[in-house]
């Protein structure tokens, strides 16, 4: 100490030295450490990697472990809900007809278009049929409008009635029409009921052909209307100044083709405005009231 007291020079060089020696020292400590620490770091470094492949293997294997290991009660019970749930929705999307193959749908539908088909008449036949109908509608007509035209020239009776053509099978009796007969009864029709409706000229030319058929009257046309005292139109020669007309010349012809306006059995008629004699009125029976013409049997 005396030493140092008495020579500084030599403490500051001790002391110099001193702080060199703890300075280097300390940087040897430090180098120490920092080299102990990167070995450190690294040995971390390597287990860090270690652990990570370890527990990458780990999970592996535990998921594996976990395929073919029994579940928790928990963990199963929400996987089956879950399937269930999934199963359900599935169902709920699937139709009948989903289910069924497609070639019963195909084969469905062509049998129903085939019995369409079949069920429903072609427009060909359907428009034969219409043509078919329409022909035999027009030749009826046709034939109708010929009797009108040319009225039957050969009349059919039985004992109680005037026959159709149809019916000439059953006839008693048969009475040929002349061209005389035809205009005297189309005359005498126009000459008594010009002014009556066309059923009452049908009626009178009925009563005609009635007594034409009657045992009890004349067996000809001509000798019934001028019989003596039966038909006015005769006795005031109004029979000889009338034309028939069209409505007396269709009535004639339907009466002699088998229309009937009165029955079989009514002889008589009159004008009860203008008859003078009623003994008709009086002895005979009631039939029926046409126009102005009341008709007796």
């Amino acid at each position: 100490m005396a030493i140092f007291k008495q020579n500084r020079c030599i403490a500051l060089l001790v002391g110099v030295i001193l702080v060199c020696f703890s300075a280097i020292s300390l940087l040897g400590s430090e180098g120490t450490a920092k080299g102990k620490n990167t070995v450190q770091m690294n040995h971390l470094n390597s287990k860090g990697q270690a652990s990570a492949l370890t527990l990458s293997s780990e999970a592996s294997t535990s998921l594996v472990r976990t395929k073919n290991t029994p579940k928790p009660m928990l963990y199963t019970t929400a996987a089956n809900l879950f399937h269930t749930q999934r199963i359900r929705q599935t169902l709920e999307w699937i139709s009948p007809d989903i289910l069924k193959p497609k070639g019963t749908a195909v084969r469905t539908g062509i049998l129903r278009q085939k019995a369409a088909v079949v069920k429903s008449t072609p427009p060909m036949v359907q428009q034969v049929a219409k043509t078919a109908v329409a022909k035999g509608s027009q030749t009826v007509i046709t034939q109708k409008t010929a009797i009108q035209q040319h009225p039957p020239t050969q009349l059919f009776f039985s004992r109680t009635k005037l026959l159709s053509q149809e019916q000439r099978g059953q006839a008693t009796w048969s009475y040929a029409v002349s061209e005389e007969d035809l205009l005297l009864l189309q005359k005498i029709v126009m000459a008594e009921a010009e002014g009556e409706p066309y059923q009452g000229k049908v009626a009178v030319a009925n009563v005609v052909l009635n007594r034409l058929r009657s045992a009890n009257f004349p067996d000809t046309i001509h000798d019934v209307i001028y019989q003596k005292s039966q038909f006015s139109p005769v006795g005031n020669g109004r029979l000889k100044r009338v034309k028939p007309n069209g409505d007396s010349i269709k009535a004639v012809t339907a009466a002699l083709s088998g229309t009937k306006a009165v029955t079989d059995d009514t002889y008589f008629f009159l004008s009860l405005k203008l008859a003078q004699d009623l003994t008709v009125h009086h002895s005979r029976q009631y039939a029926k009231k046409i126009g102005n013409h009341t008709f007796y049997k």
